[in-house]
């Protein structure tokens, strides 16, 4: 493959990136991010002798065309998004620029260029949230998203899709549960605690901390969409793939079992005033891409060890 990754220096975009350039070398990858304030060059240090970093944006479809044609893209994976909620809150404009006009642009891309590939990397959250009894969202349920972001991200998958019927092109959506991991940007909910609680400052908690989350280790993820990658006809059919651990956590459970780990007491959590239009609970069904053969291989306690090993260590260097 020649593949295009945009986003790649962020947190999910980064780890795909590292994973695909050692288990395919003699693939050609090229990678376009903005370096915003949520990625990191430095990521990709290990793999920058392998691949072709650009920096711009994805919505500047100039730039884009020019890059899949030089390169010779087959392929392309968008990470590319502005994903914080309460960033959205405050501004939502930047997530309209990056989720829904650099979405145009990549489809404006795939139609001059019929044969190239776009698979689209969104969220759980543009289903909106559940009650603690239903069931987890498939993927042909409604979307009914609660922020800002989330209804960026809907916007995007909905352009998406009208544009793999109206137009043709080769198209497919990746809808995944809450990530984490090593690279994710600090003010995310587990890096936050991580980060609060080694400088035993108050960890703060929305409201009672009994909002549910569906917890995914990042390479799980990515793993998921290269087995994606592997399936030609989800492309010629615009499939929707779900990805979760099935691994549902309250956000202070999460927190207690960060502070358990870094040996810090409980009397740091502080309860705060909750967000507007906080959603409750997330949950899928990812049986259409466990059908394909993949599942996940890191449990949440071992991948949550992992990522508090990795933030103490960053933090300390």
């Amino acid at each position: 493959m020649k593949l295009l990754v945009t986003g790649a220096a962020g947190f999910i975009g980064s780890h795909f990136v590292l994973r695909h350039v050692q288990n395919f070398p003699k693939d050609s990858v090229t990678v376009l991010d903005k370096l915003t304030y949520a990625a990191d060059k430095k990521f990709l240090d290990p793999v920058m002798s392998n691949i072709t970093f650009i920096e711009g944006d994805i919505a500047d479809t100039v730039l884009v065309k020019k890059i899949v044609k030089d390169q010779g893209i087959d392929t392309i994976v968008d990470f590319a998004a502005e994903t914080h909620v309460d960033r959205s809150i405050e501004d939502p404009f930047p997530f309209l620029h990056t989720n829904v006009l650099g979405v145009g642009s990549l489809i404006e891309v795939c139609k001059e260029n019929p044969s190239v590939r776009f698979l689209h990397i969104s969220t759980d959250e543009v289903y909106g949230d559940l009650t603690d009894t239903d069931p987890p969202k498939n993927s042909s349920d409604a979307l009914r998203p609660s922020s800002p972001y989330a209804a960026s991200k809907a916007s995007g998958d909905l352009l998406l899709l009208a544009a793999a019927r109206t137009y043709g092109i080769k198209a497919a959506i990746s809808r995944c549960t809450n990530n984490y991991g090593p690279h994710q940007a600090s003010e995310k909910f587990i890096p936050t605690v991580i980060r609060t609680a080694l400088a035993n400052k108050p960890v703060p908690i929305y409201a009672e901390g009994k909002n549910k989350r569906d917890w995914l280790f990042v390479t799980d993820h990515t793993d998921a969409i290269e087995t994606m990658l592997t399936v030609p006809e989800a492309f010629d059919e615009c499939r929707i793939f779900n990805v979760s651990a099935d691994s549902e956590q309250k956000n202070i459970d999460v927190a207690k079992k960060i502070l358990e780990i870094l040996g810090k007491p409980e009397s740091l959590l502080s309860f705060v005033k909750d967000r507007p239009g906080h959603d409750w609970r997330y949950a899928l069904d990812s049986s259409n891409t466990r059908a394909l053969g993949w599942k996940p291989k890191i449990s949440f306690e071992e991948g949550l060890k992992k990522t508090v090993e990795w933030y103490q260590n960053r933090l300390a260097s």
